[in-house]
């Protein structure tokens, strides 16, 4: 399809070892990857303890251990909150077995965190409170509490959501679109949705549940000892399902509205919202007004009447693809040889022929080329040459191993000693600088 590059964004440490080994199974492709912090027991009780010199040390010697490029931040709280059953979706309430620290208390010291360890990507936010009614109230609050902090938002469809509940649910896509515009400290993905058969994995272990408890599909769920937790349940989308339409229209509506497209990209949150093979699709509806005016026709008249999307004519060119596609994802992860034509970058570029089904004509490149080297040809591959690993060593006072060895030898099934990634046993390692934020 012409990608690159991908980035695994939700990787706990305990596991990191066998993410690498399957990411240098991928021809091709370069990668980075982000360690799952936000429901890590030992920095939570540093941060209930207030010692945040000591717990910026422990984010960093985790970014290391699991030769990590960034961090990703799900349900700050929620997870941990999850091995009571319960959740975290207020920002100022406590968190289940702690007293003082919250939700939002873990994601101010994260994102300031990251600032001043300089890593290249801001903090990758999975924000409390997905999926639900009325949702938009937390992801604001969420955006006011980084106070000029850098941060990804992901997926930012499913914190867009207006109503009380599930039969008065409605698109908050203008009011989030509107405070995000303004604040240029972020970027998002959308995590659009398209009508279909999909598998939802998330590290958002009580959202599963909660999921599993409205559809009644097969669920299963997993805690990652001190770390985090995971949950998966399949679930199909239906342009008949109310919810379903408006999810489907509010991840179109963000892309629609965010009027800056270097800080706002394609995504599905693959695949939650679909798979992302499917892209070309959403590049189609939105290249195309007539398009979408045509697919809204599958909506009941109550789901046209509770999103904005009938009312947004704006269609994007093929720059304003190719920089929420390549060039914008590129700037937010610091990759600053991707997403570039420019002398010294990767040479990494797709080509594509030109016609009228747009969806065809992204999904099918003419060529591709990795390094300048032809990689695929008329949909044949011709070249399967292997891909680095980006990382990033950010400084970390090395006494806080003394700290933490004893606390695993308490609670952890694995050694210290066997639970960093080695450097050694990544092919194409490739360290990358921290930053001045």
């Amino acid at each position: 399809m012409g990608w690159t590059t991908v980035n695994e964004a939700a990787v706990p440490v305990l596991s990191a070892r066998h993410t690498h080994e399957e990411l240098h199974d991928i021809p091709i492709l370069d990668k980075s990857s982000c360690v799952l912090m936000a429901n890590n027991e030992i920095l939570l009780d540093l941060l209930e303890a207030g010692e945040y010199e000591r717990a910026k040390d422990v984010v960093a010697w985790h970014i290391w251990a699991a030769k990590a490029y960034g961090v990703k931040a799900v349900n700050p709280g929620g997870v941990a909150a999850w091995k009571w059953g319960k959740d975290a979706k207020q920002l100022t309430d406590p968190i289940e077995g702690y007293h003082s620290i919250t939700p939002g208390t873990i994601i101010g010291g994260l994102a300031q965190m990251i600032d001043e360890l300089g890593l290249p990507h801001p903090m990758h936010l999975h924000c409390n409170n997905l999926g639900a009614p009325g949702n938009v109230w937390t992801t604001l609050e969420t955006m006011k509490l980084l106070e000029g902090r850098r941060a990804h938002i992901a997926h930012l469809q499913y914190h867009a959501y207006g109503g009380d509940d599930w039969d008065t649910m409605k698109s908050a896509s203008a009011e989030v679109a509107e405070y995000f515009n303004a604040h240029p400290n972020m970027t998002t993905d959308a995590g659009a949705v398209l009508f279909g058969d999909t598998v939802t994995i998330t590290a958002d272990g009580p959202w599963q549940h909660l999921l599993y408890k409205l559809t009644g599909r097969k669920w299963g769920n997993l805690d990652v000892e001190n770390e985090t937790g995971c949950g998966i349940v399949p679930y199909t989308y239906r342009p008949s399902n109310l919810v379903n339409s408006i999810q489907w229209a509010v991840g179109l509506e963000l892309l629609l509205l965010i009027n800056d497209p270097w800080r706002v990209f394609l995504s599905t949150d693959h695949p939650n919202g679909a798979c992302f093979w499917r892209y070309p699709e959403i590049i189609q509806l939105l290249m195309s007004h007539d398009f979408r005016q045509d697919c809204m026709k599958k909506l009941s008249p109550i789901a046209r009447e509770r999103i904005t999307l009938p009312d947004i004519d704006r269609e994007y060119t093929l720059y304003e693809i190719a920089t929420i596609t390549s060039a914008g994802p590129a700037r937010a992860l610091g990759l600053t040889s991707k997403g570039s034509l420019a002398i010294g970058a990767d040479a990494d570029v797709v080509i594509y022929e030109e016609e009228k089904d747009i969806a065809k004509m992204f999904g099918h490149p003419r060529y591709v080329l990795k390094g300048g080297e032809v990689v695929i040809e008329d949909g044949d591959i011709r070249a399967t040459p292997e891909g680095r690993e980006f990382m990033v060593k950010p400084a970390f006072n090395p006494d806080i191993e003394s700290f933490l060895k004893p606390r695993f030898e308490d609670v952890y099934t694995m050694s210290f000693e066997n639970y960093p990634v080695e450097i050694e046993r990544i092919e194409h390692a490739e360290v990358r600088d921290c930053i001045d934020v």
